[in-house]
């Protein structure tokens, strides 16, 4: 018996009910990996809250908790998060495997690269967050006006802030394929963003201030890599276009 759908081939006719069923398989799919991808997570939930703990500054760990069901909760939400972070590859693959047929197929190579990219992005965007800038702001904010405060971390705030700038930190690093996405559509070029660099640097630094991030040390630590990637996103840019116009040219000189 076969338990996943098959995936149809590009200009391939199904019938509206052939879709719903489709959509439904895949549906249950992806909410059977989120499962086992929790299941995972919570089993090993306690290596998973010594990680998060690390950036933490000596005599802080581990964090308090103020109520009965606090600490259950604060495991669970954690459990899931990591949980729906293990099962995101499967999830997308069930959403691209539905959505591809109605993809060319010589752009369906385009988007799997762009896919590629983006996943190495989100990363290296995490490890970022992780080894740089987490820890920077963890201290920063901990120890600010310590000889007024008694700073008692809580878990619930504490696991909510960690999550909040990795999130954060890994969107950033999706700049390039934004940037990629607008060149590719036409929307952009690559002489606008050069000839605009002034205010792309003016729209990251608002970027990084809206993005989540209380303190001066995460908003300088989110800027920092933004202005690199705006400046990655340009070289390539310039890649893609100038790809895109010999296809062109060549497309026009085939008999």
């Amino acid at each position: 018996m076969r338990t996943l759908p098959r995936r149809l081939r590009h200009g391939e006719e199904a019938t509206l009910v052939e879709h719903l069923d489709e959509l439904r398989t895949r549906i249950f799919v992806a909410l059977g990996a989120l499962a086992v991808g929790f299941a995972v997570a919570f089993v090993f939930r306690g290596h998973l809250l010594h990680w998060l703990n690390a950036p933490l500054p000596a005599g802080k760990t581990p964090p308090i908790t103020l109520s009965v069901a606090e600490p259950f909760l604060t495991s669970m939400k954690v459990s899931l998060l990591a949980g729906f972070a293990l099962a995101l590859p499967v999830v997308l693959w069930q959403l691209w495997s539905f959505l591809a047929p109605a993809v060319e197929p010589h752009a369906e190579r385009t988007v799997l690269v762009f896919v590629g990219l983006a996943t190495v992005l989100l990363v290296g965007g995490v490890a970022f967050g992780y080894w740089v800038v987490l820890p920077q702001a963890v201290h920063f904010l901990t120890n600010f006006d310590n000889q007024y405060f008694n700073a008692q971390i809580r878990a619930r705030d504490y696991y909510g802030f960690v999550m909040t700038v990795l999130i954060a930190v890994g969107v950033v690093f999706e700049l390039p394929i934004f940037i990629l996405a607008l060149v590719s559509l036409g929307v952009l070029s690559t002489s606008t963003l050069r000839r605009n660099r002034r205010l792309g640097y003016f729209i990251v630094a608002v970027v990084a201030v809206l993005l989540p991030g209380v303190d001066p040390v995460t908003t300088t630590f989110e800027m920092v890599p933004l202005i690199v990637l705006y400046e990655l996103s340009i070289w390539l840019a310039v890649f893609v276009e100038r790809r895109s116009e010999r296809m062109q040219a060549a497309s026009l000189t085939e008999p």
